[in-house]
């Protein structure tokens, strides 16, 4: 299917490509019996209804959230209120926490795996920021109550960073990684946007000071993914494993930029006296890195890593890599005034609309083969919701003013 290239720098672009986003999952996403489906085909067809994972419940919130903000129609809301309520009934656990995965039937949750993981938790806490944000107050004490949880459980003061998992009964596993400590960095600066609370700015800032600073000065000032009890790099963990996408082997291209996108928001968040010169140094590093071995010259498009020595170990086109990247992009291109970032802006772009978005049915495919083929019909499995994509369209609004 061949369709015109639009402006992508447009507002009016960015705002219809996130209403055709929602228009996929709106009317077929959230279940009346509780919370919202989770696994999608292609053309919108669910294909499990009862696998509920702690991600998605989350995201769906900031989708609906995010909605609600833009669009001002009541039903989003009511979306935010409805997912609120589930994971408070369905996932969160009479020992605190939140389950990580339930099976959901009949009006009951049944826990799957009830693994607390502090990457779930900053998605907890980035949903009730959002929804505060979105005019629904009673998220105000699960937002405060989230912070705590995460504070009394996984905050590790020496380190200036959270350890990663714990048991139901929170018995704090050796594993250590940056992905859930960027995504709480991301949390902790909605949280701040939802409350003016100070100290969610400045946990932000120390988490992203410890992770791209000192966490990046151990691995070729890159960041690494994971790390020993001590955050000493583990250059081994999941070297043999493509399975598990939330903890990947290699330097990760889209986690690369992400960061890139994150230390700009929060540039733009400290007051101009407060902000470090690294903020600005440290996202064009990892930006130019991330573009210098992470595009593919042959067939476009960002794969998904890279090995320590710059060669390519994962080919693989994943839509939130790409997301994230032309979103990196647009806001480095505000704050520095280099057009090349711009350039990459459009390219990037380019690439997703020939290749990634769906223009017949809506959202964008989950990924691809290198060579950009369809892996499956599968579009959005658990985890996915689109988050990135809209939000990656939010922030580049927000960066322009829009």
């Amino acid at each position: 299917m061949t369709v015109a290239k639009p402006d992508f720098r447009s507002p009016e672009f960015l705002l219809g490509h996130i209403q055709h986003t929602l228009s996929f999952y709106d009317g077929r996403c959230l279940d009346p019996s509780g919370g919202f489906f989770h696994f999608f085909k292609d053309d919108g067809t669910v294909y499990d209804k009862r696998t509920r994972h702690l991600v998605s419940s989350t995201r769906f919130v900031f989708n609906h959230a995010m909605a609600a903000r833009r669009f001002k129609k009541l039903e989003y809301r009511q979306g935010v209120r409805h997912g609120l309520h589930f994971l408070q009934t369905a996932h969160a656990q009479k020992q605190g926490g939140y389950a990580w995965q339930v099976d959901w039937h009949n009006g009951m949750s049944v826990v799957q795996d009830g693994t607390n993981h502090c990457y779930g938790l900053a998605f907890v806490l980035l949903a009730h920021a959002h929804a505060l944000m979105a005019d629904v107050p009673e998220a105000s004490r699960g937002l405060e109550a989230t912070f705590q949880l995460m504070e009394q459980r996984f905050w590790e003061p020496a380190h200036g960073l959270y350890a990663d998992e714990a048991t139901p009964d929170w018995q704090v596993g050796p594993y250590r990684g940056q992905n859930a400590n960027m995504h709480s960095c991301e949390a902790m600066i909605a949280a701040y946007d939802a409350t003016r609370d100070r100290k969610y700015l400045q946990r932000a800032l120390t988490l992203a000071e410890s992770i791209t600073g000192r966490q990046a000065a151990l691995a070729d000032g890159l960041i690494w993914e994971h790390y020993k009890p001590d955050w000493s790099v583990d250059w081994d963990y999941n070297k043999d494993d493509r399975t598990n996408i939330f903890r990947p082997w290699g330097y990760q291209t889209g986690h690369l930029t992400e960061w890139a996108k994150l230390l700009m928001q929060l540039e733009a968040h400290l007051p101009e006296g407060e902000r470090p010169t690294w903020l600005v140094e440290r996202a064009t590093r990892f930006f130019d890195t991330a573009m210098r071995h992470g595009w593919d010259e042959t067939h476009g498009g960002l794969v998904y890593g890279f090995a320590p020595g710059g060669e390519v170990c994962d080919a693989d086109k994943y839509f939130w890599v790409q997301a994230e990247s032309f979103a990196a992009a647009a806001l480095l291109a505000l704050r520095t005034g280099d057009a090349k970032y711009w350039q990459w802006y459009e390219r990037i772009w380019a690439n997703s609309w020939a290749h990634m978005v769906d223009h017949e049915h809506g959202a964008w495919y989950r990924i691809r083969t290198p060579d950009n083929r369809a892996y499956s019909d599968e579009k959005s499995p658990a985890g996915k919701t689109d988050y990135h994509t809209m939000g990656a369209c939010y922030d580049v609004l927000r960066g322009l003013g829009a």
